[in-house]
């Protein structure tokens, strides 16, 4: 199944383009979104090579849900759902653009990614990874239903948790 165009309240989950590579580009060398996606900032050439792996092998192979968030046109951040390592389960990865946090899209995402889960791929729960000093997105994803399931420590000392979300069939989550 091709990659579908979903909507929410606000937002279209548009499949990227070749003429979205600069916002996404842009996003991912923003420094706050790298911290909070728990990761360092990398080259350029390395976020470049990874949008045209999404065009290239992505879309064609159909690995995973990568789609180009927008709000009236506007590309304000990504959005995925992929199988993750952590569990036998698919995880739902979102980034928005820091002059989007705060006004409600990140939970609109997840709920639309969640509603997508269940009602086109099946799944009866999603993941998720947050970095424990993440408090914004944490209170988020427990005001969307996320519960706690473990911690994860890397080498480094830090605390990702691994949160879960139940979904059903209708798209309404479970409370």
């Amino acid at each position: 199944m091709k990659t579908p165009v979903l909507y929410t309240e606000r937002l279209e989950f548009l499949p990227y383009r070749p003429a979205d590579e600069e916002a996404f580009v842009a996003l991912l060398r923003d420094e706050a979104v790298c911290r909070w996606m728990g990761q360092e900032r990398v080259p350029e050439a390395d976020i470049r090579a990874l949008f045209r792996s999404i065009l290239t092998e992505v879309y064609p192979q159909r690995l995973f849900d990568v789609w180009g968030l927008w709000l009236d046109g506007t590309y304000v951040g990504h959005a995925e759902v992929k199988r993750t390592g952590n569990v036998d389960g698919h995880e739902l990865v979102t980034a928005l653009a820091p002059g989007y946090w705060g006004k409600g899209l990140g939970s609109e995402a997840v709920r639309g990614m969640a509603r997508h889960a269940a009602d086109n791929l099946g799944l009866t729960e999603v993941y998720g990874m947050l970095g424990a000093g993440n408090t914004a997105s944490l209170a988020m994803c427990r005001k969307v239903g996320f519960r706690p399931l473990r911690e994860v420590v890397a080498e480094d000392g830090s605390v990702t948790l691994l949160i879960v979300l139940p979904v059903t069939r209708s798209g309404a989550e479970q409370r």
